[in-house]
């Protein structure tokens, strides 16, 4: 799963969803010198990347691409469940979605100098893109595919992925919605054994 679904499976836990945003930015299990609460972040979110890597419903999607992409397929399903998950928000919470993404930007414009640089650099993207909020928009991920495009200098194609979102729309948003009903209840199962503390106030208003 990209950015979008990890956060929102952190449950607005500030410490595990700093730890499940900063994953990717931290070799192995170098992060000892963090608290406990984001180091559980970060073990949920490779938890939840092994689970997702490994549901047959994600390899069915990821089949769909792979004779165009190869090894790239994860990473473009990975940004078009980010756009369902987007698109279907008011399915799966009861903040409005664009308060919900506000309050990430806000979150991680305060905690940046504390992160990783990996993490600052792309907290600054995200941020001056307003790429969260983006997410539900073909236009927004057809941009964050060219972005990625560029980054493997034009070696994985992964712009012309905006062709297969369009194409087989209803069959990809359909594979998402039964994943994400298993990821969820997994998430909840492993969240059940991480500490609960502060909670990211998110204000539950009409924008």
């Amino acid at each position: 799963m990209n950015f979008l679904a990890h956060l929102y499976l952190s449950q607005n836990n500030s410490n595990i969803l700093i730890g499940n945003f900063i994953a990717d930015h931290i070799r192995g299990n170098n992060f000892s010198h963090l608290s406990k609460e984001i180091q559980q972040g970060i073990i949920l979110h490779r938890e939840i990347d092994t689970f997702t890597d490994a549901h047959k419903v994600v390899r069915k999607s990821k089949r769909r691409l792979h004779e165009r992409y190869r090894h790239y397929d994860g990473v473009i399903i990975d940004i078009f469940f980010d756009h369902y998950l987007a698109k279907n928000w008011s399915t799966y919470s009861a903040i409005p979605f664009e308060n919900y993404t506000n309050a990430i930007n806000t979150f991680f414009a305060k905690k940046a100098p504390e992160l990783p640089e990996k993490s600052q650099q792309f907290i600054h993207y995200m941020i001056e893109y307003n790429i969260l909020f983006n997410y539900q928009y073909t236009d927004g991920i057809e941009k964050v595919l060219n972005g990625l495009n560029r980054r493997t200098k034009g070696k994985s194609q992964m712009h012309l992925a905006i062709e297969d979102l369009k194409k087989l729309d209803a069959q990809f948003e359909t594979d998402f919605k039964l994943f994400f009903q298993d990821l969820r209840v997994f998430t909840q199962q492993k969240l059940q054994l991480l500490t609960q503390s502060g909670k990211l106030e998110i204000q539950n208003k009409e924008t």
